[in-house]
């Protein structure tokens, strides 16, 4: 196995990407453009060091990197299942309202919309605690954690939420390939 050194003299903003990952944010290459471009440049060295630290750095092309952590701890799971909801039900209401997905970083979502959402949702919003003012807070915890920025009176998403919508788009695909297994089963009968 050969090992290669890292020169941390290279690495200019260790400690300030290394807090940024470890403090559960994602890094966006459209609303950090600096750290990013510190990141592009040294992505081997910086990706060998985490890997011997024990974390896993995952950078996407999309433009988005995070501590990729499989166990998670229980807090961030809860804020991580409000802000999975409140996604979906977003995507839900846009994809109805004709908007493309893939363009989510392009929508406004501003209060109105949220009130729209809610009202479409309030059901399955109010089985997980969510009330409508509980969505803006959802909203500004997305923003600490990198996956939304706060414009004036509105939200938009960055490209880390595509980690949600592959997410979502996976378990459409898996509905729908069980719906024409089903479907195909039952023709043969």
């Amino acid at each position: 196995m050969q090992t290669s050194k890292i020169d941390l003299n290279e690495l200019a903003h260790l400690t300030e990407l290394f807090n940024l990952f470890n403090s559960g944010r994602h890094l966006n290459r459209s609303t950090d453009v600096a750290l990013w471009h510190e990141l592009e440049q040294q992505s081997e060295q910086y990706q060998r060091l985490f890997t011997s630290l024990g974390f896993d750095l995952r950078i996407d092309g999309r433009g988005f990197a995070w501590f990729h952590d499989e166990e998670g701890n229980p807090n961030i799971n809860k804020q991580s299942r409000q802000l999975a909801l409140l996604l979906m039900v977003i995507f839900d209401h846009q994809a109805d309202s004709g908007r493309s997905l893939g363009q989510f970083y392009q929508w406004t979502i501003d209060n109105a919309l949220l009130a729209e959402v809610y009202e479409k949702h309030q059901e399955l919003l109010d089985a997980e605690d969510t009330d409508q003012d509980g969505l803006a807070k959802i909203l500004d915890n997305a923003v600490r954690k990198g996956f939304a920025v706060q414009e004036s009176n509105h939200w938009r998403l960055l490209p880390s939420v595509y980690r949600y919508l592959d997410h979502f788009e996976a378990i459409t695909e898996q509905k729908i390939g069980g719906d024409v297994a089903a479907y195909e089963e039952g023709e043969s009968c």
